[in-house]
């Protein structure tokens, strides 16, 4: 009898979030979604993952909108979604009223298929979601994170999925994401999960490394059910299989695969007509790359870090920052780099690198981190790391849900009055600083995207420059930092004459304006000076001016590419001056906090 191999094309979110950081919209989505349904998937991704942070963030859309959209444009496709377990759509735990709250309403709004994971395969994680999509009715898909590392075996993986088909989970994916797979390893991983369990099987693997098709022919040799591919004009490098190449070689093999590769022609066209307009999002770190293998950085977070290295005027460190990322992971107890992981040791790396001084500065996400907040690392984490960051506090040995207060009613209460949904209360509780002025906006009607930038203008945007200049016989030092779009209809470049930063805004017009307050803070100079390492945003001022406080207390919490991080006093003192409130852009090098020593 011949085998029928099911197909999930993942060109509405993975795809994209790999090779153009995640930017797509849904107008760009809704035009092809009719020949998408009639092609003979058993599932589309269309959801989840990075796409509902990029919607409110950048795109000013509404992420429950586009669901909606979708799911009226294919009725006859189930529609899938990635869901990072207790983390949803965030960056980190949220108590179990709001994940249950949240997968009623994505089953609701339109997601038939949860796939869901947890970012260090801590499957206590995994509880009140995979109970929340069945109480739904929905099929819960339990996800293994593969990695590599001295703990990361077979057998392991074996035990965590029947760990999870216990809890319920109707099927289990091998989530690749960063391409690590060899044939092999895809061979004995998927006999050995086929020989165990009972339920379907799905692999979803990445380009990066160059194998993922020769370990799709392969898990299929090993009986798997089920392949992630992605459309050929979004297909390849850091992204995935090109579905029509897979249809083409499974048919040709015998196998019963029931997409119409006749329609798949006319999708291709269509996203590849589609990509040319988000080529500024494009990175020479999309294709094949085999330091991968080394580097262990995942499709998504590649075509991601290379864009926030750009926002940060550091595109020409990204290597830096790749030989830095298995330094981190392996100090933090080898977790596999998939969100929030990748983020949580992707901004360390960063860090690290930008201020040439390792763990100087330490994420507020890489201390929970270690101190449990996010389960029980793979492996014995850098115990000197550790007590620098978490001191004397306790370590958490439990499943962290278990810690957290039912939060959806204070949320709700927080955002009473601009929210008018239920699902825009979950937008809140997943990116409060970000969805409270997109949804304020929405309400008034004055949301706009950033902007596509025309091909011809792309080159150079965002490219560090320093040069001099004479002004009646006095030379000026210039050093021009680009920095990706600060508002919805302009570019901000960070400029330092002569060491003092100074702030410009280049309009869509042509017009530019300096920034105000924000841009004439003077230069830190002394001791006791504060400043940032990196263009963020002021999350929250820690202290008052006429406050006595002690050598690394901090001062200031900085948002900077979605991570949060203390800015500490380098000396002790008094409070002189704050320059700085919560909601302020500041760059590199401006005196934000002045301390007296003493």
């Amino acid at each position: 009898m011949t085998r029928t191999i099911q197909l999930t094309d993942v060109v509405l979110r993975d795809g994209h979030q790999s090779l153009i950081a995640t930017r797509l919209r849904t107008e760009d989505m809704l035009p092809v979604a009719a020949k998408l349904d009639q092609a003979g998937y058993w599932s589309l991704e269309v959801w989840g993952g990075a796409t509902f942070d990029a919607c409110v963030r950048f795109l000013k859309e509404d992420p429950w909108e586009r669901l909606r959209a979708l799911r009226k444009a294919m009725p006859n496709t189930r529609l899938q979604m990635l869901l990072r377990g207790q983390n949803l759509l965030g960056y980190r735990h949220y108590s179990d009223d709001l994940v249950t709250a949240f997968v009623e309403k994505s089953a609701e709004n339109g997601i038939d298929v949860f796939r869901i994971f947890d970012a260090l395969n801590d499957v206590r994680n995994l509880e009140t979601a995979i109970a929340a999509t069945k109480k739904a009715g929905k099929h819960a898909q339990g996800t293994i994170c593969y990695t590599t590392s001295p703990v990361h075996k077979v057998e392991a993986f074996v035990e965590q999925a029947k760990r999870m088909v216990d809890m319920g989970a109707d099927s289990i994916a091998i989530k690749d994401m960063a391409g690590l797979l060899t044939p092999q390893v895809t061979f004995d991983l998927v006999s050995a999960l086929k020989q165990d369990l009972q339920v379907p099987i799905f692999l979803h693997s990445h380009y990066t490394s160059g194998m993922a098709s020769m370990c799709q022919l392969k898990a299929v040799e090993a009986g798997v059910d089920h392949l992630d591919t992605c459309i050929s004009s979004f297909a390849g490098g850091t992204s995935h299989p090109p579905t029509e190449t897979m249809v083409a070689a499974l048919q040709a093999a015998g196998y019963q695969v029931d997409v119409k590769l006749d329609m798949l022609g006319e999708i291709a066209d269509h996203f590849r007509e589609v990509r040319k307009k988000y080529h500024q999002f494009e990175s020479e770190y999309n294709g094949v790359d085999t330091n991968v293998l080394i580097n262990q950085v995942p499709g998504g977070m590649m075509s991601n870090l290379a864009n926030q290295l750009k926002e940060q005027g550091a595109l020409d460190r990204i290597r830096d920052v790749f030989a830095e990322i298995p330094k981190v992971r392996e100090d933090l107890g080898f977790p596999p780099l998939v969100t929030p992981t990748s983020q949580i040791v992707g901004t360390q790396a960063v860090i690290n690198v930008l201020t040439s001084k390792r763990y100087e500065t330490i994420t507020n996400e890489v201390k929970r981190y270690l101190q449990g907040w996010y389960g029980a690392a793979p492996a014995e984490v850098n115990r000197e790391l550790q007590s620098a960051a978490i001191g004397k506090e306790d370590v958490i040995d439990c499943r962290p849900a278990d810690l957290l207060k039912p939060e959806l009613e204070n949320v709700a209460s927080e955002i009473s009055g601009i929210a008018k949904s239920e699902e825009d209360v979950l937008t809140y509780a997943m990116f409060p600083e970000v969805a409270r002025p997109f949804l304020e906006g929405r309400n008034a009607g004055t949301l706009k995207p950033e902007p596509l930038q025309p091909k011809a203008t792309a080159a150079g945007a965002s490219v560090a420059t320093e040069f001099k200049i004479m002004v009646h016989g006095e030379t000026y030092d210039i050093h021009v930092t680009g920095v990706s779009p600060h508002g919805d209809n302009e570019r901000r470049f960070y400029m330092t004459v002569d060491g003092v930063p100074e702030e410009i805004a280049i309009e869509s017009t042509g017009e530019y304006t300096r920034g105000g307050g924000e841009g004439k803070r003077p230069q830190a100079a002394g001791p006791g000076d504060v400043s940032a390492s990196m263009p963020g945003n002021i999350v929250d001022v820690l202290v008052a001016e006429g406050q006595q406080i002690a050598a690394g207390e901090a001062v200031l919490v900085i948002e900077a590419m979605k991570m949060e991080t203390e800015i500490k006093a380098a000396i002790s003192g008094t409070v002189k001056e704050i320059l700085v409130k919560k909601g302020d852009r500041v760059t590199p090098g401006e005196l934000l906090v002045q301390i007296d020593a003493g």
